[in-house]
């Protein structure tokens, strides 16, 4: 679980990082193969809320949040709003692990929540079949059954968040 943290404090590191290093052109560069963005009309103060009551209702659960936006706000700065939400679950830790060390990197899996300059948000992330498949190879069939199932979890999460 320590190893589990500490990749989930460097992989939010570096998260973090790129956040801040630009912000202009959110919505375009959230256009990337393998990910799959909700624009909404739902302010971006209400979608994080909104999140977190999603994950509850499946087994993952909130690992770890980062945003540069709240950082910079509390240095006296202005950007437009952004929060990283790692999620994941033991129990497919174990899973992941048993089937390929190399891809513990990988997790937590996360949400990326943008605030658009005209109002409302996105809500990004990245579809786990595509984050596990450098793995697949070495994981073989049991980690490529853990990685759709995951599909499957963060497709309901996503769908859940964004509702009317």
């Amino acid at each position: 679980m320590k190893r589990m943290f500490a990749i989930a404090v460097i992989t939010i590191s570096v998260v973090f990082s790129a956040v801040t290093v630009s912000l202009a052109g959110t919505e375009k560069s959230l256009k990337r193969d393998g990910w799959i963005t909700y624009e909404t009309d739902i302010p971006f103060a209400d979608l994080y809320p909104r999140l977190k009551e999603a994950i509850k209702t499946t087994k993952l659960r909130q690992i770890t949040t980062a945003s540069a936006s709240a950082g910079a706000k509390g240095r006296g700065l202005t950007i437009p709003g952004n929060r990283v939400v790692g999620v994941y679950n033991n129990f497919f830790a174990v899973r992941m692990l048993e089937a390929s060390i190399a891809a513990g990197i990988e997790a937590p899996l996360r949400f990326y929540l943008t605030e658009h300059p005209r109002g409302g948000s996105n809500l990004t992330y990245k579809i786990p079949t595509e984050v596990f498949r450098p793995y697949f190879e070495e994981g073989g069939k049991d980690l490529k059954a853990m990685a759709r199932e995951l599909d499957g979890l963060l497709d309901q999460i996503a769908r859940e968040t964004v509702k009317e």
